[in-house]
């Protein structure tokens, strides 16, 4: 378990690091922007094009960036908790597949924006409230109970995905792929994203030693005092929402919540009072540095955030998954 001294210095290199992410999306782009104007136009000093696009494009898009990672990584960190398993994923209880398949229908039917973004949030509303409705069963539903019902919705929710791109006229494929992929470009205020990662950390945060004792099996922490079935309920309806919130924002980018949390859980331990905030700023600091790389790798043309996260995550997964002992749990 880490010292107090040295998970400070943690959480202090990590938020430094999520500073650079976003200074380093600000400065990036096609058109360039000097730092100091960009410091001027941030303290309100500067105008002209260079500070109309730092605080109209860049600025907005690197915090809903920040933003849907935290949300991400938090959720993932939250489900390995629940699940027992540090190869969990946010996405593995179907959360992003309802959100898939309710946007995708207000694409279908060429609705706004926000009904977009209200469709998916409904989608994943109603795909946690079906897993967790059918995994109670009797009310004693236990992690693989809960895990094989996300799995049979998320199967669902592909199926109906699927059939929607089948029937979706050619024009709109492209966004809807994009969508699928995972796509800034389109992403509203950062602010409620921005504003639901800080909350579900404030949240989490005094349950952390709760936390730690449920990691370690329920016997351990329902005889130390953890009540499990509130708890574990607790989690999964934070975890879903959280998941909820990002996929709403920036469309399905994967592997943030699988990656971010396993990485620092071997930096630092398996102590979620340190784990859960540091996990939030590295899976920020990590979006934003895949967005800024997905719009201007290839400038002008962009390339899907998802796209960078699956190319950092598959081979991640691989490795972690090759260390998995064969008998057990890690």
């Amino acid at each position: 378990m880490p010292t107090r001294r040295r998970a400070l210095f943690v959480i202090a290199v990590l938020f430094a690091a999520a500073l650079l992410s976003l200074a380093g999306a600000l400065l990036a782009g096609s058109y360039p922007i000097a730092p100091a104007e960009v410091w001027a136009r941030l303290a309100g000093n500067g105008s002209g094009t260079g500070g109309d696009i730092v605080l109209g494009l860049r600025l907005p898009r690197a915090l809903a960036a920040f933003a849907c990672g935290a949300l991400l990584a938090l959720a993932g960190a939250l489900m390995q908790v629940l699940l027992r398993n540090p190869l969990a994923d946010p996405y593995v209880l179907g959360v992003s597949g309802g959100a898939a398949v309710g946007a995708l229908s207000a694409m279908l039917f060429s609705l706004p924006l926000i009904f977009v973004h209200g469709g998916a949030f409904a989608g994943a509303l109603a795909a946690m409230l079906t897993v967790f409705g059918l995994a109670r069963g009797d009310g004693s539903w236990t992690q693989s109970r809960l895990l094989l019902t996300g799995v049979i919705v998320a199967a669902g929710c592909g199926a109906g995905v699927a059939l929607i791109l089948s029937l979706a006229p050619e024009q709109k494929l492209h966004s809807m792929l994009f969508w699928l992929m995972g796509d800034l470009s389109h992403a509203g205020s950062p602010w409620p994203a921005l504003a639901v990662a800080a909350i579900g950390l404030a949240l989490v945060m005094p349950i952390a030693r709760d936390l730690n004792l449920l990691s370690r099996g329920d016997l351990v922490a329902s005889t130390l005092g953890v009540k499990v079935r509130s708890l574990r309920a607790a989690v999964y309806a934070l975890g879903s929402l959280l998941t909820a919130v990002a996929v709403t924002t920036t469309g399905s980018v994967g592997f943030i919540g699988l990656v971010v949390p396993h990485l620092v859980r071997l930096a630092i331990g398996n102590d979620q009072r340190v784990l859960l905030p540091a996990a939030t700023l590295a899976g920020g600091a990590l979006l934003v540095v895949a967005d800024t790389l997905a719009r201007t790798a290839i400038a002008p043309q962009q390339l899907p955030v998802g796209v960078l996260t699956a190319l950092l995550g598959v081979p991640v997964f691989l490795y972690l998954l090759s260390r998995q002992p064969k008998g057990g749990r890690e």
